[in-house]
């Protein structure tokens, strides 16, 4: 399997290292499977430059992009920039015309596309997204599904694959999107780099998202996370919510699913989860009392919400 890594001046350098440290183990240990090893991965990092600077300014000489079109796969990791509207302006500016139109290109051929973080900004912009699911960096979420409205994301996803595009969450997601990669070609081969590089199976970035982030890209969201944070330990109405905010229900309904890609209930179960986590981790507190700091009457009800919003037990939080 031939595999093009496109590395564009001030890529993100972890990106580059985790997305070849994963493919080129994978080739070293794929002698260990018992019975026929899957093929080896042709690796190849192209540029639409020969010679990059990454964003910490290391250089990397690249073959010719030209080499990736018969690639069986062609991934981007990400771009070093952590300011959403730079970003924006970035991935939209003359600098890479030219590998959005690699992208366009690949995607017109048919050729699988990877990318995470910063990257799938690119990805989206040279609009191989449109129609399609995907994920980014939980943080930049909203920006993404601001600005790319005819793409589905989803931030709670680490890795999510859609007519043979493949897009992971933030920065170091190159590791879940690498093994992705390894996991499409013999899942035991993915195994046993995950295991081999120490890499713990995280199918989910919502246990690191921090529901203040994203709210703050939308006043209204802002005001109405301002307004659940101090009711946290009681009974909430969104309706009520609405009317101290000063708009309709619908009005608030509608712009925190626009910004944060969910209801106003699931943004207030975040909230509860998030406070609850830091009880759990920093205090002594009996769950129930957790719970009722929370605004749950009983720990029934917060054991289930921590279970589908993180994947842990309360026991497994307190460490």
């Amino acid at each position: 399997m031939k595999a093009a890594v496109l590395v564009l001046d001030g890529v993100f350098d972890s990106g580059v290292s985790a997305t070849l440290d994963v493919l080129h183990t994978a080739n070293a240990l794929r002698g260990q499977l018992t019975g026929a090893p899957p093929p080896a991965f042709d690796i190849r990092t192209v540029g639409v430059r020969r010679r990059v600077r990454t964003g910490l300014g290391h250089r990397i000489d690249t073959e010719s992009v030209t080499v990736a079109e018969d690639a069986d796969l062609l991934v981007l990791p990400a771009l070093m920039e952590r300011r959403p509207e730079r970003l924006v302006e970035t991935v939209a500016g003359a600098a890479h015309r030219d590998a959005r139109r690699v992208l366009t290109e690949a995607r017109e051929r048919r050729t699988p596309l990877a990318s995470s973080c910063t990257g799938t900004f690119l990805l989206a912009e040279s609009g191989v997204l449109d129609g399609l699911r995907a994920t980014t960096s939980w943080w930049l979420a909203p920006v993404f599904r601001e600005r790319y409205r005819h793409v589905a994301v989803d931030e709670s996803r680490m890795v999510t694959t859609c007519d043979g595009i493949t897009t992971a969450g933030a920065a170091f997601g190159h590791l879940d999107l690498a093994l992705a990669i390894v996991r499409m070609r013999s899942p035991a081969l993915a195994d046993l780099v995950r295991r081999y590089l120490v890499v713990d199976d995280r199918a989910s970035q919502a246990a690191y998202t921090i529901p203040s982030a994203l709210a703050r890209h939308e006043p209204l969201v802002s005001a109405f996370e301002a307004w659940v944070r101090a009711r946290m330990d009681g009974p909430l109405s969104i309706a009520e919510a609405a009317r101290d905010l000063g708009v309709s229900e619908r009005t608030l309904q509608r712009t925190v699913t626009r910004t944060l890609g969910c209801s106003p209930i699931r943004l207030v179960q975040n909230l509860r989860v998030e406070q609850a986590e830091h009880l759990l981790r920093t205090t002594a507190l009996p769950l129930a009392a957790v719970a009722r700091r929370v605004g749950y009457e009983g720990p029934g009800p917060l054991r289930t919400l921590l279970r589908d919003r993180l994947g842990q037990s309360a026991r497994s939080l307190r460490g």
